[in-house]
């Protein structure tokens, strides 16, 4: 493999990914696969597309003139419409499809939905977008850079294209973060402070912090309902967010909130829901207490704690929760003070399904998905704005939504909101 060559290094996409340029350039045009990949892509995309409107053909094939005729019928071939897409540009042809009928109000119209109108570029490159973004790559160099991931330029991403894109992000986050809340119910929710690592234009606050909050909804599945740029994680930020939630039509308290130990949050909750209950993530308090422990210790006490929140039954928990506190009280009082402060919100979980307890004893719902976009952040040379890294943090999020698991088990939620009591996580009869 050659060396890469100064003025490749000096190149913004070549910061991008070194190797591509490198296996770029020793093959200057694209390979028999590439072709094959994209003519491949291609075909299949037509096919759905002729394959839609043969469906709407034969949902409308009994529309007939009074000759017998059909009614709706193709009518030759719109232009070839060029779509940007992560196999590199396809040329795609739409049928166009045409309603015969005297009645213009009886009309049917033919609308692809899988190629929309005006579409120039596949959600996937809309997606990409945000990240290079975030990784320091100016509004500028994008062309350059997704030459070098996709293999062709790209002129539909000029510089004043992505200033809209990015203006537009702003204006979607601004209209999501005002919509009404009143039709919603969220079970459960899902808190956390989110620290990245950006250099911000302000020196005096330099690192941000965004305030995520997730829910699950009565059919189990898992929604953004919050993310906004707070001041560390202090109860202000965490009651400003609640109350706006409130105000916004969101009248019904969920019945569990999960979250670190952060007191911010748990102070504003008490304000704001105070009947929901509260359950501390288990990996948060794991590390605090571990971080208390000599190294030499933390794999024993670290399998000692994973007995604690494994176990079958609350009375069970109790038993190891105990046998922790009596097995290191002595040479690690402040590890044991730690642990021993949260018993109660640390196992609330057990009244809850226990097809639900997977995702009620920890954060990760909210830490796997910003864990990727918190390396992002790191990696990021440049200075950027508070809003502008809000804005892509929400964009990245709500297209990882649409990734989001159901929740296991989410029929019991209509149990809860009866009022259904559970006890070790199996509903009780009633009595």
């Amino acid at each position: 493999m050659r060396q890469v060559t100064t003025e490749e290094l000096a190149s913004p996409a070549a910061t991008l990914d070194r190797e591509v340029l490198e296996f770029r350039s020793q093959f200057g045009q694209s390979s028999p696969l590439d072709e094959l990949v994209r003519h491949g892509a291609q075909q299949m995309w037509q096919s759905a597309i002729e394959m839609e409107v043969d469906d709407f053909l034969a949902q409308h094939a009994e529309r007939r003139d009074g000759r017998g005729k059909r009614l709706v019928v193709r009518n030759g071939y719109q232009r070839p419409r060029e779509i940007l897409t992560g196999a590199g540009r396809l040329a795609i042809e739409q049928p166009r499809v045409r309603d015969n009928s005297s009645k213009k109000r009886e009309r049917v119209h033919f609308t692809s939905s899988i190629l929309p109108p005006y579409l120039r570029r596949s959600k996937s490159i809309d997606e990409l977008i945000p990240w290079l973004y975030l990784k320091g790559i100016s509004t500028g160099d994008f062309g350059e850079a997704l030459q070098s991931l996709l293999g062709e330029d790209a002129p539909a991403l000029s510089p004043n294209v992505i200033v809209r894109l990015t203006s537009q992000w702003g204006q979607e986050y601004d209209a999501w973060s005002r919509r009404d809340l009143s039709d919603k119910q969220y079970v459960y929710v899902w808190a956390d402070g989110i620290h990245v690592n950006v250099r911000l234009e302000n020196e005096a606050n330099q690192r941000q912090c965004l305030l995520v909050l997730m829910g699950a909804t009565a059919d189990g599945q898992k929604e953004l309902i919050a993310v906004v740029d707070g001041y560390r994680e202090s109860e202000q930020s965490w009651y400003e967010l609640l109350l706006d939630l409130k105000n916004r039509g969101l009248a019904l308290a969920p019945k569990l909130a999960v979250g670190d130990g952060a007191l911010g949050f748990w102070a504003a909750l008490r304000k704001v829901f105070g009947e929901t209950r509260e359950q501390r993530c288990w990996l948060h308090k794991s590390a605090n207490v571990l971080n208390k422990m000599p190294k030499s210790v933390q794999p024993r006490a670290k399998s000692d704690i994973h007995e604690i929140w494994m176990a079958e039954t609350h009375a069970e928990a109790v038993k190891a929760f105990d046998a922790f506190l009596e097995k290191y009280q002595a040479k690690y009082s402040a590890a044991c003070e730690c642990l021993g402060k949260d018993r109660d919100v640390l196992l609330a979980f057990y009244d809850f399904p226990a097809e639900h307890w997977k995702h009620l004893r920890t954060t990760n719902p909210i830490e796997s998905t910003f864990a990727t976009i918190r390396l992002r952040h790191r990696r990021t040379k440049g200075s950027g704005s508070r809003r502008a890294s809000l804005v892509m943090m929400f964009k990245l999020a709500h297209a990882a939504q649409k990734h989001w698991r159901r929740l296991n088990g989410h029929q019991h939620i209509n149990h809860l909101l009866e009022g259904k009591t559970f006890i070790d996580g199996i509903m009780q009869d009633a009595a």
